[in-house]
C-alpha cells in the first residue's frame, strides 16, 4: 500500500462520506472513490459497505483504519525526527502537559543541563492529552505522560513518581474546608459541575461541567466558580489565591513516566531519561 492510498482511506473511513473527505483531501470525489476500489481490490476485502444513504465500515475496514493511523503516524514521525538530526536542529524535543509536573520538570531540565555532553532541550508545553500524540508522530522524541489518563502503549518508559488526586475548588466554597471526600462526592458538588476533559478520540464525555481544554482554562473556571475538577495532588505546590485542594480518597493513583520511542537509539534522549530517574 501507498501512503498516499491510506491517507485517502483514513479521510473516507473518518468522515464516513466521500463528498466530505475529498473536500477534506482538497481532490475530486471521482479520484478518490477510484483510489478505494482499487485499495479494496488489491487488499481482497471490502473495506465501506455502501447504500445510497450511507457509509460504513466493514470489519476489515475497522481494522485497516486502527493499522493506518499507527503507519501514517510512523512515517509522519520518520520524517520529523530525520529532520531534527540536521545540524542546527534541537537535539532533544521534550512534550509535556502545561500545567503538570511543572516542579519535576524544572528539576529534570536543571538534572540534565549539568551533565557532560547535555544538549539543547526544546520543551514543548501541550494541552490535555496532547503529549502522547507529540510523542507517537514524532513532533517529540520523549514526553512526560501520566496514567491511567495517557496511553502508554507503544512506548518504553521509567516511573517516575506515583501520587493522589485532589478536587480544586473555589476557597469560599463550602467544600473548600473539609478534610477529604470520596470520587461520588467530588462529582455532585453544589454548583460546581466537573470539567470535562476530551477523551482519546477528541470526544468529550456527557455532563453538565464545562468542557475544557487546557490547565488555564479550567483554573480561571473553578476561580469563577463554574466547576471542579479532579487533578493529581502535586497541584497543591501552584495553588492560586482563591483555590482550594481536598483529597480525595478513593480516585485512582496517578503515575508519572518518562516515556520514549522503542526504536530510539538517541543518547540525548537516554541521558536524558538517566536524569530522570535519579530524580
Amino acid at each position: 500500500m501507498e501512503t498516499r492510498e491510506l491517507r485517502y482511506f483514513v479521510a473516507v473511513a473518518e468522515e464516513l462520506h466521500f463528498g466530505r473527505a475529498a473536500e477534506r483531501l482538497g481532490i475530486a470525489q471521482p479520484p478518490l472513490s477510484r483510489t478505494i476500489q482499487q485499495l479494496e481490490r488489491r487488499l481482497g476485502v471490502p473495506l465501506f459497505e455502501r447504500t445510497s444513504r450511507a457509509v460504513a465500515l466493514t470489519e476489515a475496514g475497522a481494522v485497516l483504519l486502527r493499522e493506518g493511523l499507527a503507519a501514517l503516524d510512523a512515517v509522519a514521525a520518520a520524517e520529523r525526527r530525520t529532520r531534527r538530526a540536521a545540524p542546527g536542529s534541537p537535539a532533544v524535543v521534550l512534550a509535556s502537559k502545561a500545567g503538570a509536573s511543572s516542579e519535576l520538570l524544572a528539576k529534570l531540565l536543571d538534572a540534565y543541563a549539568a551533565e557532560p555532553g547535555a544538549v539543547t532541550v526544546d520543551v514543548q508545553l501541550c494541552g490535555i492529552g496532547e503529549q502522547e500524540a507529540y510523542l507517537r508522530d514524532g513532533r517529540a522524541d520523549v514526553a512526560l505522560l501520566h496514567r491511567p489518563f495517557d496511553n502508554t502503549a507503544g512506548f518504553d518508559y521509567e516511573e517516575l513518581r506515583t501520587e493522589g488526586q485532589v478536587v480544586l475548588v473555589p476557597s469560599g466554597h463550602p467544600a473548600a474546608t473539609r478534610p477529604s471526600m470520596t470520587l461520588a462526592e467530588a462529582g455532585a458538588l453544589p454548583g460546581l459541575p466537573s470539567a470535562r476533559w476530551p477523551l482519546r478520540d477528541g470526544t468529550y464525555p456527557a455532563g453538565p461541567g464545562p468542557e475544557v481544554h487546557e490547565h488555564l482554562q479550567m483554573v480561571q473556571l473553578i476561580e469563577l466558580g463554574r466547576a471542579s475538577a479532579v487533578i493529581p495532588e502535586s497541584a497543591r505546590l501552584h495553588l492560586r489565591d482563591g483555590l482550594a485542594a481536598v483529597p480525595v480518597v478513593d480516585a485512582p493513583p496517578v503515575t508519572t513516566v518518562i516515556a520514549w520511542p522503542p526504536h530510539s537509539r538517541s543518547q540525548a534522549v537516554a541521558a536524558l531519561v538517566r536524569a530522570a530517574t535519579r530524580l
